[in-house]
C-alpha cells in the first residue's frame, strides 16, 4: 500500500476507533478523502484493507459501511484471542529474559498508578495494558501470532465501555497481570497458559454486563449517534 494509503487507513481506523464514526455509519470515499487530506484512490484502497479488518463491511451495491458488532461477534473475537494469547503466554514463560520481565513490570506499574487515582485514568490504563499484552507477544517470538492476534487485539472491547468499569474490575486486571508476572518469573508455562485464558474470558464477561448494563440506557448507541462498537483491547 502506498504511503497515502497507510495514512488513509491509520486516520480511518482511529476514527472509527474513537467513536467519530460510529457502527453504521456510511463511508464516502469523497467526504474522507477530503478529511485525510488524500485522494480517492487511497482512501479506497484503505476501505478494503478496513474491511479485511472486520471494521468496514461493503454491500452488494458496493457502498461501505463502519460494520456492527453483536455480542455474538464480540464473544468469537474473545475466544479466539483466549486461544491464541494463552499459547503465546506459554510460548513467552519458556523465553522469558530478566529484561523482558522488567519491562513487563514497568508495564503493569504504569497501570497500577493509573487506577490508584481517585478518577482512574482510562486512557494510561489502555496504554499499559497494549504495552504489556505486546511485550508477551514480542517475547513469543512467532510472527504467526502475531499476525494473528494483531486484528484480534484491537477488537475485542468496546472503547466507551472502559469508562464504565469500575475500581474492582480494573484493579481485577492489574492482579491477573501480577500473577502472569509471577508465572513468567518462574519459567512455567502451563500456568501463565492457564492465567492468560482466564485473563482473557474474564475480561469478556466483564465486557458483557457493561454492555448489557449501557444498553438499557436511553442515551446509549444510535439513540444519540454513539458508536455500537468502537473496538479496543481492554484485557
Amino acid at each position: 500500500m502506498s504511503r497515502a494509503g497507510d495514512r488513509a487507513y491509520v486516520a480511518i481506523r482511529n476514527m472509527i476507533l474513537s467513536g467519530e464514526l460510529p457502527a453504521g455509519t456510511q463511508l464516502g470515499e469523497e467526504a474522507l478523502a477530503e478529511k485525510c487530506g488524500v485522494s480517492r484512490t487511497p482512501v479506497r484502497d484503505a476501505l478494503r484493507r478496513l474491511e479485511a479488518d472486520m471494521l468496514v463491511v461493503r454491500t452488494d451495491t458496493q457502498r461501505s459501511f463502519v460494520a456492527e458488532w453483536s455480542l455474538d461477534d464480540v464473544r468469537d473475537a474473545f475466544d479466539l484471542r483466549a486461544m491464541l494469547e494463552s499459547f503465546a503466554a506459554r510460548r513467552a514463560a519458556e523465553r522469558m529474559t530478566p529484561d523482558s520481565l522488567a519491562r513487563l513490570r514497568h508495564a503493569n506499574a504504569r497501570i497500577a498508578q493509573a487506577i490508584a487515582l481517585p478518577r482512574p485514568d482510562i486512557a494510561l490504563f489502555l496504554e499499559g495494558n497494549r504495552e504489556f499484552h505486546a511485550a508477551i507477544l514480542e517475547v513469543a517470538g512467532s510472527r504467526r501470532l502475531v499476525a494473528q492476534l494483531g486484528a484480534l487485539v484491537e477488537q475485542p472491547v468496546v472503547w466507551r465501555t472502559a469508562h464504565h468499569y469500575g475500581p474492582d474490575a480494573l484493579h481485577r486486571s492489574w492482579s491477573e497481570h501480577e500473577e502472569l508476572i509471577a508465572a513468567f518469573a518462574r519459567g512455567d508455562g502451563a500456568w501463565a497458559q492457564a492465567i492468560m485464558a482466564s485473563h482473557i474470558l474474564r475480561a469478556y464477561h466483564a465486557y458483557a454486563d457493561a454492555h448489557r448494563g449501557m444498553a438499557s440506557q436511553p442515551s446509549f448507541g444510535k439513540a444519540r449517534g454513539e458508536p455500537a462498537f468502537a473496538l479496543k483491547a481492554m484485557a
